[in-house]
């Protein structure tokens, strides 16, 4: 995620947005989604701004392009601040949980039926 200047032309932010996205594309990463959030209230003032236009890029990769492109964005005037977070480590864990989840489920769902199942045959 970067924060560019709010004062920033539309057309300049496009630019930004489209060359981020090539440079990601050509050192072999992959763009898994891209949110243009857009104009928003800062946590707190940055070189006296108070609003900053919020870009999010989802990447799947090796690494070695975010490296490129935390040095780009250092060195870039426009863009304010920039993190990058690691996610496919919680993506991992939260998979595991769902997919425990999922199974616990079906088992209860099957015991629900053979319940319900005696219940007709008794009636019956």
């Amino acid at each position: 995620m970067y924060i560019i200047d709010a004062e920033t032309s539309g057309e300049n932010i496009a630019k930004l947005n489209e060359a981020v996205g090539k440079l990601i594309e050509k050192e072999g990463g992959e763009i898994v989604r891209m949110d243009d959030i857009g104009i928003r209230r800062l946590a707190y003032p940055i070189k006296k701004k108070t609003d900053g236009y919020y870009v999010l890029f989802e990447i799947a990769g090796s690494g070695q392009e975010i490296a490129e492109l935390e040095r780009r964005m250092r060195v870039n005037d426009m863009i304010v601040r920039y993190i990058t977070v690691r996610v496919d480590e919680d993506r991992k864990k939260a998979d595991k949980i769902m997919a425990k989840r999922e199974r616990r489920t079906s088992k209860r769902s099957k015991f629900r039926q053979t319940e319900e199942t005696a219940g007709a045959t008794a009636e019956a």
